[in-house]
């Protein structure tokens, strides 16, 4: 993914710091040029990236800290902090509100991915319970139409456009009057693509916009763009009211730190990032969590709740009691392959775990562990229920294996497998067997109370010593941000 490098190049960079046993003026300048190549190396504007590196030796003056800081973490955070400055123009972004009808308008290059972009925005919106509609006035581009009427069809939302008219003021006004009546909240027009040395195209955006009177305007960035980057959003920015940034074909092989600099020129927040071709490819941008997964610090509250939204409330209590108990079935396995999948790509969801980087799942690894989930699913639907709840591996014999194989339409070698993956994972899970779950009433009190010390009696032994003991949770806990999101991991926390 793109970024993914960068981070890697930063977390090298970090973790060098980190094995120099007295940190120095010269080990802190190593530090804060290799982060500097790295970012110059994706694209991101010489002069933002000059300005990071003055402000972080403002930060960290080594000569005043007074003996006993630790300087690693003053360090470490003082990047974390400037990087998110780098990226947060300190202003929130305009949010639609469901039941009043606001109206979106989407801009930007040529080829940035704005019409597809547009029905992601939209079907993400859907899902969360507005009630959208789309409004194709690009009549520059052969096909827009076509493109914007086939993404809609296919994510079941309204649409507006004419293969006859030609202005694209008019057709813009008639969609948005169209779905106000239909009480539509949430309105989005598609514009042509441009760029900054076009007059005539940006006289049509402005014309779009006073016509339309947009509630908000948002700029659709190609991370592809490279050092161009800063230049054009503010040719955007000047013509129309840019309020927010998309940021598009992530998961390219481009820098993508241009698409940074892209914030700095408008001075309006990235609010989402595009991850893929899919619908659901498609990531709300949250500043803190982002640089945190960019660290390999990860983003434990996206984690927990992502885990919130495939296992519902009523769920957790019982997946916590198979916990504890200990007791693996393939059922079990079946029901939790179906969460990951539901959760989304699976390098996105793992990046937000502490410690792991993104560059550590490449693109293409990524596709070939769904493909196998799936495959074993399917081999689990030739199953009966009897195999599918034991916990006895001693029940698959040869001739289950051999009906599962045929049922399934795969080699016996890929049943086998299912079934090695099958018991480490029941190996994993039997180290689970004595967590104790605490009463109903008890729970909200605990997470409000939570501290390694209660962490410690919660969690059976050979977990807490996998983790490194009292040390190791003590450090986990600081890194996962808060009790409550601990808690959460377990099902608990206030509901």
């Amino acid at each position: 993914m793109v970024l993914a490098q960068l981070g890697g190049s930063i977390s090298r960079a970090l973790q060098q710091m980190s094995n120099a046993t007295i940190i120095d003026e010269k080990v802190l300048n190593e530090c804060l040029n290799e982060i500097t190549r790295a970012l110059l190396q994706s694209d991101v504007q010489f002069k933002l990236v000059r300005d990071m590196q003055t402000n972080i030796k403002k930060i960290v003056n080594l000569d005043d800290l007074a003996a006993g800081h630790n300087k690693r973490k003053i360090i470490q955070q003082a990047i974390f902090n400037e990087l998110c400055k780098m990226l947060d123009p300190g202003k929130p972004s305009f949010t639609p509100k469901k039941g009043k009808t606001s109206v979106v308008m989407f801009v930007g290059l040529q080829g940035s991915g704005k019409t597809t972009t547009c029905t992601k925005y939209a079907f993400y919106h859907q899902k969360k319970g507005w009630k959208p509609a789309l409004v194709c006035a690009d009549t520059f581009r052969a096909g827009a139409f076509d493109q914007l009427k086939q993404n809609a069809t296919k994510a079941k939302i309204p649409f507006y456009g004419s293969y006859m008219e030609s202005d694209p003021v008019k057709i813009a006004v008639e969609g948005v009057e169209t779905f106000k009546k239909e009480n539509c909240d949430l309105i989005i027009v598609d514009t042509s693509g441009r760029h900054k040395q076009e007059a005539a195209l940006f006289e049509e955006m402005r014309q779009v916009s006073e016509a339309t009177k947009p509630d908000l305007v948002i700029f659709v960035m190609d991370s592809s763009i490279g050092q161009a980057a800063f230049d054009q959003a503010q040719a955007f920015k000047q013509s129309v009211s840019v309020g927010a940034v998309i940021v598009t074909k992530m998961d390219g092989h481009a820098k993508g730190g241009g698409a940074l600099s892209a914030v700095a020129a408008t001075k309006s927040p990235v609010i989402f990032i595009g991850t893929g071709e899919h619908m659901d490819e498609f990531e709300v941008f949250d500043v803190k969590p982002f640089v945190s997964r960019l660290l390999g610090m990860g983003d434990w509250s996206g984690f927990m709740d992502k885990i919130h939204e495939v296992v519902p409330m009523d769920q957790q209590p019982e997946l916590l009691q198979k916990l504890s108990e200990g007791n693996f079935t393939l059922r079990i396995m079946y029901e939790q392959f179906q969460n990951i999948l539901k959760m989304g790509p699976i390098g996105q969801v793992f990046s937000m775990l502490p410690g792991f980087s993104a560059e550590l799942m490449p693109k293409g690894r990524e596709k070939e562990s769904q493909a196998k989930i799936k495959r074993y699913m399917t081999m689990m639907d030739s199953m009966t229920n009897e195999e599918l709840d034991s916990s006895n591996p001693k029940l698959m014999n040869e001739s289950r294996i051999m009906r599962i194989a045929r049922g399934s339409g795969r080699h016996l070698r890929e049943v086998m497998e299912m079934f090695e993956e099958y018991k480490r994972l029941a190996k994993i899970w039997s180290k689970m067997k004595g967590l104790k779950i605490p009463k109903k009433g008890e729970m909200s009190a605990l997470s409000r109370n939570m501290n390694a010390q209660h962490m410690s009696k919660v969690l059976p032994p050979q977990m807490l010593k996998q983790i490194g003991g009292m040390g190791g949770l003590q450090s986990l806990m600081k890194q996962m941000g808060s009790a409550k999101d601990m808690m959460g991991m377990f099902g608990g926390g206030d509901k």
